[in-house]
């Protein structure tokens, strides 16, 4: 077993703690790594010089459940906006942290636009694209040096799409020179992982507090990524930020996203993610947020929505009915969450059951806080609502979605309201 390899076998396991970085803007202070929730990421991909546009996309990000927003700065006008959007969105009450996303020309942007660096509340430094020769080491102190000023911390984010090439090709050297090699891919993980460490390391020794410093080895392989992550967590204790580069759209993102998080994090490995998803034509930003919340419940790290349970349908069930109270009420309860979560604490937990048919209907239904079995191919039309496990009535007619719905509106008054009031006598 070689080096590598030997890292991966040893990997940290899932009580793996890492250091804890705050990450700031005004009163807000979302905590990354240590004991803190695993928190969600997103990125906008409006032109940042338009500072409604760019505004308008945070607030709905961090309104669907990003806690952190990224934004591009690229450009002298991108930079000059980015304190426009951070007034904009205070005007608009959205008090979610910023990230400059830099590549090339960050040390200049972040130097000559002090405004910037002071509204941003964390900077993304690409160790790839910070400079080649005696200039990369110049350049990315510069960023340091900023980010000490401002006390700002970074994410050093390595991604296999621009890695650092002198340093791999060093590697390529060097591993050549082995009497057994590496395979190639072995060879190009370890030039992630040495770009990234390295990079901290020269962070902290231009003074940056350790646990500012949160790494980040982005591939686009489920893999790659798993067998990476693996081994830079058993070499460091920074905070680390997972997410598939370049995962794709629709169902293929999604899949390869949460099958490379969910083993991660089940192993106790990562601090922050982002489900980097390709948008359909038309489709609105938010959904990356989406899937990265339901990855984060789905394994029960994190609670942020009532969950409805509801079957696939067979040849049991009637038409689309269930089909479309589940739906309903799902969009109901997303739709309502911003207001509950202030009005009624603890709602998120809430399980509600939408079933098609008498077969596992009721016992799903019981199992749930609230749910209700529809009735299926050759069934009575009727249809038992079970409330905390017993069977509290049975709907009839042409308007159970309504009555359903209003029932489960009734239950999370009395029930969470109940224990808001509770809390506040």
């Amino acid at each position: 077993m070689n080096a590598f390899e030997n890292a991966i076998a040893h990997a940290a396991p899932a009580s793996r703690r890492t250091r804890q970085a705050r990450v700031v803007w005004g009163t807000r202070v979302v905590t990354i790594g240590g004991d803190a929730p695993v928190r969600v990421q997103s990125m906008t991909n409006t032109d940042t010089v338009d500072v409604i546009a760019t505004a308008i996309q945070v607030k709905e990000l961090a309104i669907a459940g990003s806690e952190l927003v990224r934004i591009t700065v690229n450009t002298p006008e991108a930079a000059q906006a980015v304190p426009a959007i951070r007034e904009q969105l205070d005007r608009m009450g959205i008090d979610v942290p910023l990230i400059g996303d830099f590549h090339y020309n960050g040390h200049r942007l972040l130097s000559d636009f002090p405004a910037c660096a002071e509204a941003l509340s964390k900077y993304r430094i690409n160790p790839g694209n910070v400079g080649k020769g005696d200039k990369r080491d110049r350049q990315f102190a510069q960023m340091i040096e900023v980010a000490c000023r401002h006390d700002k911390p970074v994410r050093i984010g390595v991604n296999w799409g621009s890695l650092d090439q002198e340093l791999l090709a060093a590697l390529m050297d060097e591993n050549a020179s082995r009497r057994e090699p590496w395979d190639a891919k072995q060879v190009m993980y370890q030039a992630l992982m040495q770009s990234a460490l390295q990079s901290a390391a020269q962070a902290v020794e231009l003074g940056m507090r350790p646990e500012q410093v949160i790494l980040s080895c982005k591939v686009s392989g489920v893999q790659d990524l798993v067998s990476v992550y693996r081994a830079l967590a058993a070499r460091c204790d920074h905070p680390l930020h997972l997410g598939l580069t370049e995962a794709g759209m629709a169902t293929k993102g999604t899949v390869a996203s949460t099958a490379a998080l969910a083993l991660l994090l089940q192993e106790g490995i990562g601090d922050t993610i982002r489900v980097s998803l390709t948008p359909q034509p038309g489709e609105p930003r938010t959904q990356e947020v989406l899937i990265a919340l339901e990855v984060l419940q789905s394994l029960g790290l994190r609670t942020f929505n009532p969950s409805v349970t509801a079957c696939p349908g067979c040849g049991r069930t009637t038409s689309t009915t269930f089909q479309e109270l589940a739906q309903q009420i799902d969009g109901f309860l997303r739709a309502q969450m911003p207001l509950w979560k202030q009005r009624y604490p603890g709602v998120e937990s809430l399980k509600v059951a939408v079933m098609g048919c008498i077969v596992n209907g009721p016992g799903e239904s019981k199992h749930a806080d609230i749910g209700i079995s529809l009735p299926g191919t050759g069934e009575a039309p009727a249809a038992p609502v079970f409330i905390d496990g017993r069977k509290a009535m049975t709907l009839r007619g042409e308007t159970i979605a309504q009555e359903f719905q209003t029932i489960v509106e009734d239950y999370i008054a009395r029930r969470y309201g109940a224990a808001a009031a509770h809390s506040n006598a």
